[in-house]
């Protein structure tokens, strides 16, 4: 029986491809391919009234994102929205805090005039600020930030231990910084990509899982995408200068809609045992939603990190 793509993947697929389709054509490095790909599909906004309605309805695809990656309680800060995209957790934090100072940066010169165009229906006291990856220092003083928020961009990086670093320095010592990255215990990675692409479809002959799986989350060329256990990205982030606490998974609406999958999966003993005891081992809230080990089973794994002195 053939799966039926469900609307929000179709959707999502839009996102990756956009009109460009990413799925043709040579790999393209970090900052151009940002430029042709971002999570609006370069989406145009005419009120401030449909800016927020979509900042609200992307956040309902990831349950409970705005839970771990939240945009309220930074009053009176000095905020960095590192990797900021066309703005949309910009848009956030202009609404439902009041920020002294409000900065978003980003690779991609395209998505940075978005961005501004953007959060002029929201506030006149933003900064966005383009960012050269290779440049060693992010253009900001030492201890100058009380929060950091950076959300599916660290797993991107061409150094991300550089770019942790570069978050430290600007952090105050009584500062926070909430990252999220791609989360390895998710449906994800052990049923979409380990069952459903590479072992029905026989997708991405000859690559081990992870390289497999960093073709399918924002289009096979794009340039980099990890993805890590909690235990892996605490680890990471400890040398950086950070305690890193774990917070959680949210868990997109396309993972859910391919739960009925699991069932199929189970059945299968050449699929390898890892990915059938994470699924076998799934519990499920009130509301149905997947966990894994006390966590929501999903794809963006959420971590606060605080300097460490």
């Amino acid at each position: 029986m053939e799966l039926k793509i469900p609307t929000f993947a179709k959707r999502l697929a839009r996102y990756l491809g956009i009109k460009k389709n990413p799925f043709s054509g040579p790999p393209a490095e970090n900052a151009r391919y940002w430029s042709d790909v971002n999570v609006t599909d370069h989406l145009r906004f005419d009120s401030a009234q449909a800016s927020l309605e979509y900042f609200h309805w992307r956040n309902s695809l990831y349950y409970p994102y705005i839970d771990l990656m939240p945009v309220v309680g930074q009053d009176g800060k000095a905020i960095l929205d590192y990797g900021c995209g066309p703005g949309n957790d910009l848009v956030g934090f202009a609404t439902y805090s009041k920020p002294r100072r409000l900065v978003g940066m980003d690779i991609s010169l395209r998505s940075i005039a978005e961005a501004k165009a953007r959060l002029a229906w929201h506030t006149d006291n933003a900064e966005i600020v383009p960012i050269v990856e290779k440049d060693d220092r992010i253009p900001l003083e030492d201890a100058s930030m009380d929060y950091v928020h950076s959300s599916g961009v660290v797993h991107h990086a061409v150094d991300p231990a550089k770019v942790l670093r570069e978050f430290r320095r600007v952090l105050k010592p009584s500062g926070k910084c909430r990252i999220m990255v791609y989360h390895y215990n998710s449906l994800w990675l052990h049923l979409y990509v380990a069952f459903m692409k590479v072992f029905q479809e026989n997708a991405f002959p000859g690559m081990d899982l992870l390289t497999a799986f960093s073709k399918t989350t924002d289009g096979i060329h794009c340039p980099i995408a990890r993805v890590y256990t909690p235990q892996q990205f605490i680890d990471f982030a400890t040398p950086c200068g950070f305690t890193c606490r774990f917070l959680g998974a949210a868990v997109s609406q396309f993972e859910t809609s391919i739960l009925p999958v699991r069932f199929a999966a189970y059945q299968c003993q050449k699929f390898p045992r890892e990915h059938r005891d994470f699924l076998q081992a799934l519990e499920f809230d009130g509301k149905g939603y997947p966990m894994y080990q006390g966590a929501y089973a999903g794809l963006d794994a959420c971590f606060e990190l605080t300097p460490r002195t």
